[in-house]
């Protein structure tokens, strides 16, 4: 029976150039061995079959769960997903994707009416101590099940002890029966014959539209007039000051585009950087380039052009290049290139982006819906920047698959499934919201679960906000025993969302493993505390964590975030010593969490390769506990960036450094000796000069920036405290350091410096300090 549904299934879909999905539910064993049923009744060769399963030995192409990341950028004619004894949904995402028109995704899982209940290695990823994983619940899966039963184009086989007993529950098929070539030129393509994808008919794609500048070879490698039509916008990257944006949602060919593009231009000459989240994300970028590359230098007799190149280094004989970086690296190397390719670039901050328009060229390739990176913040932030730059911005839109026909019911049961498609609600809907009326409530997975509506506008919302949000953030938000969501609701739709997780409180032999290298899950400001900051103590306390909290980007500046957190404290702070927080540290940010109470206590050493920036560590304490914690780290973090502002620090943005140690609760005691006085009042109204005392005028700093302007800080104006950060906390050369500052040269840069600290002086100097004073001003 199993090889005639999936006979039948395959038929079905390859008529239509559509996917089809194969349930096999029940005994792992059995399911295996009809899986070899189902492929075997294909037709298809093994090398064109990817298995994903915590097994091995099987004579397909084979992947653990962990590593489906391979599937990246693939294309199978069927790809078998075992979800027993580990689940992990980004998997199953993976492996939608990799699957080709006319291919089949075939599931082996437990019964279907079981699977819910039943708890695996994945599960046991969510049991973060002190929970166990009978806290863990099966929501995620009891929704992914009724999408199983309930979508087109999925058919689902009860397995029983033998063959004989298998039941078919759905058959899968929907009904389909029109040839794969009308149904492409319904969409507005013809069938490409030479490779069997869905291409546009070759007077609009296979030929270089005229006065097209790239090679004829890479229109002919375009296989749709989507990916023509951004082929040509990216021809503008050959002259500075073009800025090109390709957006799509997912398996339309922006990549494949993209890396078109890279190789015609590389093929002139041109030095190309490309960059993306992982090199993983930019393969199928540099798969299309090495071919390009390839076709024109084979039809020049040059052989092979890979056998000389590394895989994120295309040379060509023009002397041109195409190559990668990560993300925190290019963008500082972008202004050395002939042009830069950012793809999935709504997957990195704002802040990274920006460093790419430093590029004589630069394109940014966005996915609009799926987890490589939906976040609002390149849709509304950075394009703000962007149309304000020197660049003239093109924009381009892919909306035909390459692989498969445009309705595909497996890509709508995907994206529902893994909520692929989710978005915040309507700008329309909430605009008018005021933040005194919105509602707070609590988000319970019951209810998530229960209201479809309610779940797509919440996780819209995180997946809004973050650069980063996958599949399995889905399931956590669904099961993990340690997270709770809370949302503020105006006018029946989510405007902003918290999502926060339970740390600490751990007992003694764990914060002792902790301590002595081991990894405990899901506690990321008590393991930060003890294992790098060698605090035993600091996981018995209890925290909660904001993971991730969004406001509507059109309610952005509007005090919702702010409101939220309100009720969050209010709501939480009799049941927890400490609140937390852990981000990329940026001034708004660091604003933003200051104001709500919290208070810095690490700045990590290295930046984030995806965010580009250096991580902030705050605490808002709540009981004696949270401020013991509090207090011993804060005056840890002070004597921690005296010196390391100097050296792991020294690259901080000023503004950052700033605010980092605006939010430092340590006061940095003053203790000078009478020489070290003479020397700063000296630099400040006399001859004298910094060099001669530098740990003293670093102390003063430290001091004057954690005090900062207001109250009975000194009042530095802004460009002063940050020529106290360049020169005095990071030791910049002046020359540097009046340049980034505007100072018309180094000699007004340190006079600068020297009338910064006359403030300083009258703040924290002692009487012979100032008796000192009184003897340059008076004479």
């Amino acid at each position: 029976m199993i090889a005639g549904v999936a006979r039948d299934l395959r038929a079905e879909a390859e008529r239509a150039n559509e996917r089809r999905v194969l349930v096999l539910a029940g005994d792992r064993n059995r399911a295996i061995d009809a899986a070899y049923d189902a492929v075997e009744s294909l037709g298809v060769d093994d090398g064109d079959v990817s298995i994903v399963s915590t097994r091995g030995g099987f004579r397909f192409e084979e992947c653990r769960p962990r590593n489906a990341d391979e599937l990246l950028g693939r294309t199978r004619e069927a790809v078998v997903l075992d979800c027993h004894e580990r689940f992990v949904p980004n998997a199953l995402g993976r492996a939608v994707g990799a699957v080709d028109g006319g291919g089949l995704l075939i599931l082996l899982t437990p019964a279907l009416d079981d699977w819910p209940a039943i708890r695996d290695r994945f599960d046991d990823s969510l049991a973060v101590p002190p929970f166990g994983i009978d806290d863990v619940t099966g929501r995620f899966r009891e929704r992914l099940v009724a999408t199983l039963r309930g979508h087109p184009g999925i058919a689902v086989v009860a397995l029983g002890d033998e063959p004989a007993a298998d039941g078919l529950e759905r058959d899968g098929l929907t009904g389909g029966q029109r040839d794969e070539r009308d149904e492409a030129v319904d969409a507005g393509d013809a069938v490409d014959e030479a490779v069997g994808d869905a291409a546009v008919d070759a007077a609009d794609s296979r030929s270089a539209p005229p006065g097209a500048t790239f090679p004829a070879a890479a229109y002919g490698a375009c296989r749709t007039a989507d990916q023509a039509r951004a082929l040509r916008a990216f021809e503008a990257l050959a002259e500075p000051g073009a800025a090109v944006v390709v957006e799509s949602d997912r398996g339309r060919g922006k990549s494949s585009a993209a890396g078109l593009a890279a190789g015609a231009l590389a093929l002139a000459g041109r030095d190309v950087l490309v960059t993306a989240p992982a090199f993983r994300n930019a393969a199928e970028v540099f798969a299309r380039a090495r071919e390009l590359i390839g076709s024109e230098r084979d039809g020049d007799g040059e052989g092979d052009p890979a056998s000389d190149a590394d895989e994120r280094d295309l040379r060509t004989p023009a002397g041109g290049r195409v190559r990668f970086l990560p993300p925190a690296a290019a963008a500082a190397e972008a202004g050395e290139a002939d042009a830069a390719i950012v793809d999935e670039a709504a997957a990195l901050p704002v802040r990274l982006l920006e460093g790419f328009l430093d590029a004589p060229a630069v394109a940014f390739c966005t996915t609009v819906h799926g987890y490589e990176g939906a976040g609002r913040g390149f849709a509304v932030r950075f394009r703000e920047r962007l149309l304000a730059s020197r660049f003239a911005v093109r924009d381009v839109r892919l909306d035909e698959p390459i692989r498969y026909a445009r309705n595909d019911p497996v890509e709508a049961w995907a994206s529902r499934a893994l909520l692929l498609d989710a978005r915040p609600a309507v700008d329309e809907a909430v605009g008018d919201a005021a933040v005194d009326d919105a509602a707070y409530r609590a988000l319970d997975p019951d209810d998530l679960l229960a209201d479809e509506t309610l779940l797509g506008e919440a996780f819209g919302l995180l997946v809004a906000a973050h650069y980063r949000t996958e599949p399995n953030d889905l399931a956590r938000l669904l099961d993990a025993p340690n997270l709770v969501a809370r949302a503020l609701v105006a006018n029946g739709r989510v405007v902003a969302v918290a999502l926060l997780a339970r740390e600490g409180g751990l007992d003694a032999e764990t914060r002792r493993g902790m301590y002595e290298g081991e990894r405990v899950r899901g506690n990321m400001v008590p393991d930060v505390l003890t294992s790098q900051l060698r605090d035993e103590a600091a996981a018995a306390p209890r925290g909660l964590r904001t993971v991730r909290i969004a406001t509507h980007h059109a309610l952005r500046d509007a005090e919702f975030g702010s409101r939220l957190l309100d009720e969050v404290h209010a709501e939480f702070g009799e049941g927890v010593d400490y609140f937390s927080v852990g981000y990329g540290a940026t001034p708004r940010l660091l604003r933003f969490w200051r104001r709500a109470g919290y208070r810095t206590v690490h700045l990590s050493t290295s930046r984030n390769d995806a965010s580009g920036e250096y991580s902030a560590v705050m605490l808002r304490p709540e009981t004696k506990a949270g401020r013991d914690l509090l207090d011993r780290h804060a005056v840890a973090f002070r004597d921690r960036e005296r010196d390391g502002l100097s050296d792991a620090h020294r690259d901080v943005d000023p503004d950052v450094v700033r605010g980092a140690l605006r939010a430092c609760p340590a006061p940095v005691p003053i203790d000078l000796t009478d020489t070290e006085w003479r020397s700063v009042v000296g630099a400040s109204v006399g001859p004298g000069m910094y060099d001669t005392a530098p740990g003293a005028f670093r102390d003063l700093a430290l001091a004057t920036l954690i005090e900062g302007s207001g109250g009975d800080g000194v009042g530095l104006d802004d460009r002063e405290e940050r020529l106290l950060v360049r020169k005095v906390l990071q030791g910049r050369p002046w020359e540097k350091v009046a340049e980034e500052l505007d100072f018309v040269s180094p000699s007004a840069c340190m006079r600068a410096l020297g009338d910064a600290f006359v403030p300083v002086v009258e703040r924290y100097g002692t009487d012979f300090a100032r008796k000192e004073r009184e003897r340059f001003i008076s004479s």
